[in-house]
């Protein structure tokens, strides 16, 4: 009923606002034009006696201006008719105000408005993070420019970021993508977009992303977001040592008060506190005086005691993926095509760890 009420007052503001004009009369004009021309010859006359003008310039503007004033004279004599028909305009002005201003009012509302949904209380409306709102009509006002500018690479890489951090992972790699496009190859660009690769992969650094991190420290040795995820890289395939080495050597380089290097410590910890089981110094030492085949088949009796001790304990995700791994060195693709059939099994139903053997059988192309 209040909301009846107030389109109510409104519509009749908008009748007011109408009509107001059409109810005033337009004062005559023509005694005022009278009196203006009359001191226009005044102000001739100054002028000529001045010596601002001469005499021929003087005297056409004095017929100039007695011409007007003479037709302003007649016009002030001549009684005004009843202007019959413009009254008759206003009044079909009038009328049209009163009836069609509300009925068009109307109609546009039910067309366009929404006069059956329900109201949203100001409490829940207030629920809504002011920054989260804010960031929303960021995103859309940038989206909108970029549907009327796709080649805008500067909006690309504004928004990819953004992408990222509301979980938007495949509009995310879009953007990088379009970015890199555009505004040409360098290692932050590379590596920005495999860094969306691995999100879209939740968290895996697929074979393509692993690339882009590889092309992004070929451009630039000591990127910092490069050589991290390549060490995260060879954590996920199994090589903890190799992923040590790489975060070692990213501490030993970083410069005081590096803001990346706690991030670098936890992770060098975790591959640290858990080494995988492998050759010892003394195995590598005496593996170098052996013969190629007597080296081979050291290997395989690693190879095979990790087989034996994942039989036993098939939750270590990272055992299994050094081991189909090994198998692939070895040339024994059908062993690993196995293994890893076994890993899923054992494996069961985390999510996590079966997208890390999944990836791990397509990049030694093991599917199939």
């Amino acid at each position: 009923m209040v909301l009846w009420l107030l389109l109510a007052l409104m519509t009749a503001a908008a009748v007011f606002a109408v009509l107001w004009p059409l109810s005033r009369r337009a004062p005559p004009r023509a005694g005022s034009d009278v009196a203006v021309y009359r001191d226009q010859i005044d102000e001739i006359a100054r002028d000529r006696a001045g010596g601002l003008i001469g005499e021929n310039e003087a005297e056409a503007a004095r017929v100039e201006v007695s011409r007007r004033l003479i037709a302003a004279a007649d016009a002030a004599e001549t009684p005004t008719a009843p202007a019959s028909g413009a009254r008759a305009r206003r009044r079909v002005a009038a009328a049209a105000a009163l009836v069609l201003v509300p009925v068009i009012a109307a109609a546009l509302y039910l067309a366009f408005g929404s006069p059956q949904l329900p109201g949203q209380p100001l409490a829940s409306r207030a629920n809504t993070p002011a920054q989260d709102r804010s960031l929303e009509g960021l995103v859309a006002q940038v989206e909108a420019h970029l549907a009327r500018n796709p080649e805008d690479g500067r909006g690309w890489e504004v928004v990819a970021p953004v992408y990222l951090r509301i979980g938007r992972f495949d509009d995310a790699v879009k953007a990088r993508r379009n970015a890199l496009r555009l505004n040409g190859a360098n290692a932050d660009r590379e590596a920005d977009l495999a860094e969306a690769l691995m999100a879209e992969a939740n968290g895996v650094i697929t074979s393509e992303a692993k690339a882009g991190f590889e092309r992004a420290l070929a451009r630039d040795a000591s990127h910092v977001k490069a050589r991290y995820f390549l060490g995260l890289a060879a954590e996920q395939d199994g090589n903890r040592e190799g992923a040590a080495t790489i975060w070692r050597a990213m501490l030993k380089d970083a410069p005081p008060l590096a803001p990346w290097v706690p991030l670098v410590r936890q992770a060098l910890a975790r591959v640290d506190s858990a080494p995988a089981p492998g050759p010892t110094p003394e195995d590598i030492a005496a593996a170098q005086s052996m013969a190629p085949d007597e080296q081979a088949a050291m290997v395989r009796g690693m190879v095979e005691r990790l087989a034996a001790r994942l039989k036993q304990d098939g939750s270590d995700v990272e055992g299994w993926l050094r081991l189909v791994r090994a198998y692939a060195v070895l040339g024994e693709k059908e062993r690993a095509r196995e293994a890893a059939n076994e890993a899923r099994r054992a494996i069961g139903a985390d999510a996590d760890k079966l997208r890390r053997l999944d990836e791990l059988a397509k990049t030694l192309g093991l599917e199939g």
